[in-house]
């Protein structure tokens, strides 16, 4: 009987040092999401070896994801060249994330758009799409030139914001000059 009260004995000491805790295990099985994160960004983007535009922002997350994508939740400006490498317009934002298969770029809160003619986009939400180059949203927007304040719904732009069209104009102000 004494080799069987050891087994039992051991058996038992074993089952009960088994126990483990729940959260401990849960925390060893979740999946964690990939995040990077880096401070003051300057980033450079090229087309065909040609420089077409430079992005600064206080930071980025990087999200690694079944869908990779790009925050920048602390405000972002963005300078857009010409072939001569001059500015031709300007773009800032309170936040944008940009997803890296589509190559757009959601933009949202605050958003101005300028160009070397004088004219300003306001807008609060804009899709940026870098393949094509072009600026567009279907919600309010607002346009000051030096001529003229126009009010809309909707609009579609080039990136050098030379021209654009707003789909629907629902009220403009001509600027008296004095």
């Amino acid at each position: 009987m004494n080799l069987y009260s050891s087994i039992l004995m051991m058996i038992a000491l074993v089952a009960s040092s088994c126990e483990n805790d729940e959260q401990k295990i849960n925390a060893l099985f979740k999946r964690r999401l990939g995040v990077d994160e880096a401070e003051q960004i300057t980033s450079f983007m090229s087309q065909g070896g040609k420089m077409k535009a430079k992005l600064t922002a206080p930071l980025m997350l990087r999200y690694q994801d079944s869908s990779s994508r790009i925050e920048l939740p602390k405000t972002l400006h963005v300078d857009f060249y010409d072939s001569l490498l001059n500015v031709e317009s300007k773009m800032d934002a309170e936040f944008a994330l940009y997803y890296e298969t589509r190559k757009t770029v959601f933009l949202r809160d605050n958003i101005k758009v300028y160009n070397s003619k004088g004219d300003t986009l306001f807008c609060k939400e804009l899709t940026w799409d870098q393949s094509l180059e072009k600026f567009y949203t279907d919600k309010p927007v607002r346009i000051n030139t030096p001529d003229i304040i126009m009010y809309g719904e909707g609009l579609s732009a080039p990136q050098d914001f030379k021209t654009f069209e707003i789909y629907k104009v629902t009220n403009s102000v001509i600027r008296v000059q004095q």
